[in-house]
């Protein structure tokens, strides 16, 4: 299923903005909700992906503090005691539920005065171990004679699609104008400046992208789903959606004879998690490996100091191993 939808409807919008706006707590629009620290909106993010945004969106205006520490893998987060406390004071929680469980029930019985779940601000979708064209193929011709035994779901790695991260900054601008609205003006401005930036990176990616050798690229878990769809590839995953899932033999199986018949060269794993897997079966299969970022987290092993030029540094990795022309 090759989505490439390169603007943001209206309808979206407006959609993903009412949803979002509707789980705001009572929130006089006559008057701001920036009672945090030096009279900043202050605003908890789950992970690294949305707290981007807060900074992106809220610039001066905002306080802006992290669930998930850098290097810290996010599925793992267990929330602690102080995490509680620190969303019960503060003014605006991003998160996006079926992430992180704990946070979506720290969230989910806290009093913070704004919950904005990123989910809810763009279309989701069910994914497994082989996500794009290649995989609706797999399915047709049912040729591996088993299912899908790592098993799918929907899939939260909405922030490596770029358009699908543009319609989340634009949910999460208008609830920052809706929490704050003495700063909405600012908030608005910077809104359009981010979807701006994320409209050159999706050019970038479709222009990189375009023309290639092969459309099939492997990864440590299923986290390229909707970047795969976007760009018109295929995303082989060793595992499913949890990055610490074992996969069977009969996948590993399959992934070594798939990427001998589709010219695969690349196998991609991930900082934050193990790469044993993934270097075990590219020694296996005669390949190379690298990494491709799910940018989870920002570290000192990341390739770029924030979210765009990680993706930069995704692209290209992605170039070389596709063999793009």
């Amino acid at each position: 299923m090759n989505v490439r939808r390169r603007h943001i409807s209206a309808g979206v919008i407006a959609t993903a903005t009412a949803l979002a706006l509707g789980s705001l707590s009572a929130c006089s629009s006559d008057s701001s909700a920036a009672d945090g620290e030096g009279g900043k909106l202050d605003v908890v993010a789950s992970f690294y992906p949305l707290q981007f945004l807060a900074e992106e969106i809220g610039g001066s205006h905002v306080s802006v503090s992290t669930l998930t520490e850098p290097g810290q893998e996010p599925h793992d987060l267990e929330i602690s005691a102080k995490q509680t406390a620190q969303l019960q004071e503060s003014d605006v929680a991003l998160y996006l539920k079926g992430l992180q469980p704990s946070v979506d029930e720290a969230i989910g019985q806290s009093e913070v005065k704004a919950k904005v779940d990123a989910a809810t601000l763009t279309d989701l979708e069910k994914h497994g171990t082989e996500v794009g064209g290649h995989a609706a193929e797999h399915d047709e011709e049912d040729e591996h004679g088993h299912e899908d035994e790592e098993g799918s779901g929907l899939d939260p790695h909405i922030w490596l699609d770029p358009v699908k991260y543009a319609e989340v900054a634009e949910g999460v601008g208008k609830a920052f104008e809706k929490a704050d609205p003495d700063n909405a003006a600012t908030y608005k401005k910077n809104t359009a400046a981010l979807v701006k930036k994320l409209d050159g990176l999706d050019t970038r990616f479709e222009d990189g992208l375009r023309n290639t050798k092969t459309k099939v690229f492997i990864t440590t878990h299923a986290a390229f789903g909707y970047l795969a769809e976007r760009y018109g590839l295929t995303e082989e995953a060793i595992n499913g959606l949890d990055p610490e899932s074992e996969p069977s033999a009969n996948r590993v199986k399959d992934l070594e004879k798939m990427a001998k018949a589709d010219g695969v060269s690349t196998v991609f794993y991930e900082t934050l998690v193990s790469d044993k897997t993934a270097k075990t079966i590219a020694a296996d299969a005669d390949l190379r490996t690298d990494v491709l970022d799910p940018i989870e987290g920002i570290t000192e092993k990341s390739r770029g100091d924030d979210y765009i030029q990680v993706m930069d540094a995704n692209l290209k990795a992605l170039q070389t191993a596709l063999g793009a022309k």
